[in-house]
């Protein structure tokens, strides 16, 4: 019973620790526990922990800290991808040695033990697609191609020059700090890739997120198969209802059969929770990255017109407000008018209201298939194509 419920507990506190740290910086959390969490995970610990070296072992330990998190997080390097082999590798050393004993098994056929294996290993060459594959450097060689595959729309992308390339900066391009180069319809610099996501990796990187949320709802769909079978050939349902005088109903046997299970099969369980909280993260991240494939949209320039629609905004209220001044202005230096009403002045439509909402204006939004059809082609490939064929034409 104790491990029952040290298994409860285990996957309450995992529940509260990740929505914590992905959801506690919604405006709901305001003020609750979860916003408080979030923020020690976030910030709180790391900087606890700076203090406490720097505490016990001074400046050298300190130093030793910012060198370590500069090589962590400001330079190229392979440690989430080494974490993302152990994780991938773990666990299907976990799931072999814990539940292929029990396959074939009364719902699940013995071709999951190889279906399983490859099912893992096209997610491990997606992950190397997305991670080594070029994501569309810009260099001076090449940098007139994506000059004419991505026009400058003057709102949030202008003709200018890298400051670090010193070459034209194509629009949709960023320069990577972590990767030191330019990058043609840069999404985000990915750890776990240790490669930018730009327009020529989007394909496998998105591949790569669906891929591996079907895997994951694949692994925990088989281990509760695995599981129902051997409620089953152990007859435990027949076990409570006839010896036991449990009453035949979900309600009445499912927490018995929790509990049997729980005892019995407790790695398994594990196994199946952690891999149904992966599949909710990743369909998460893929739903969103699909969303902005889906709208012709970046990362970097969703965060681009965040910036540009709030300062629009702020620009027409200034206006609107100095236009209503002036107007206030003008009726003091006029002819006195009689006294306004009370109701009248207290349900008056306030200039600012009638601000002009600004829109996203979005040139590079082709429509489904077209934006669908960008991704899976990048249009720089297709441009190299075509100048190529007319070459050799």
């Amino acid at each position: 019973m104790e491990v029952q419920w040290i298994l409860v507990c285990h996957g309450l506190v995992t529940l509260l620790v990740l929505v914590s740290f992905l959801c506690g910086q919604w405006p709901i959390f305001d003020g609750t526990p979860i916003q408080r969490i979030n923020h020690f995970l976030t910030f709180g610990a790391y900087d606890y922990f700076q203090r406490f070296v720097g505490f016990v072992f001074g400046a050298r330990g300190t130093n030793a800290i910012a060198s370590a998190e500069y090589f962590c997080c400001d330079r190229p390097n392979p440690i989430l991808q080494i974490m993302y082999f152990a994780i991938v590798g773990g666990t299907y050393y976990l799931v072999a040695t814990s539940s292929f004993r029990y396959i074939p098994g009364y719902y699940i056929s013995e071709i999951h033990r190889y279906a399983s294996l490859f099912a893992v290993g096209v997610g491990v060459l997606l992950f190397l697609l997305a991670s080594f594959s070029d994501p569309g450097t810009v260099k001076a060689d090449n940098v007139s191609l994506y000059l004419s595959a991505y026009p400058h729309d003057n709102i949030i992308y202008s003709e200018k020059d890298c400051s670090t390339c010193k070459i034209p900066k194509p629009a949709r391009s960023k320069h990577c700090s972590i990767c030191d180069r330019c990058v043609a319809r840069f999404d985000h610099h990915c750890g776990w890739m240790n490669n930018c996501i730009g327009e020529r990796n989007t394909r496998y990187f998105i591949a790569f997120l669906l891929w591996h949320t079907l895997l994951c709802i694949y692994g925990t769909v088989a281990i509760g198969l695995i599981l129902a079978g051997q409620v089953k050939e152990f007859k435990v349902i027949d076990i409570l209802t006839v010896y036991y005088g449990i009453d035949n109903s979900f309600r009445g046997l499912t927490p018995h059969v929790v509990q049997w299970l729980l005892g019995a099969y407790n790695t398994q369980i594990l196994l199946m929770v952690f891999l149904a909280i992966v599949s909710l993260l990743l369909g998460g991240f893929f739903g969103y990255h699909a969303k902005l494939c889906l709208t012709n949209t970046t990362t970097n320039e969703t965060f681009k017109w965040q910036d540009y629609i709030s300062w629009q905004r702020k620009l027409n209220e200034a206006r609107a407000s100095s236009a209503a001044l002036k107007a206030s202005i003008n009726g003091t230096d006029s002819e006195r008018k009689p006294p306004e009403s009370k109701w009248r002045a207290i349900f008056r439509r306030s200039p600012l209201k009638e601000v002009d909402v600004v829109v996203k204006n979005n040139m590079y939004n082709k429509g489904f298939f077209q934006n669908s059809l960008e991704v899976i082609v990048p249009l720089s490939t297709r441009q190299l194509a075509s100048r190529t064929k007319s070459k050799s034409g």
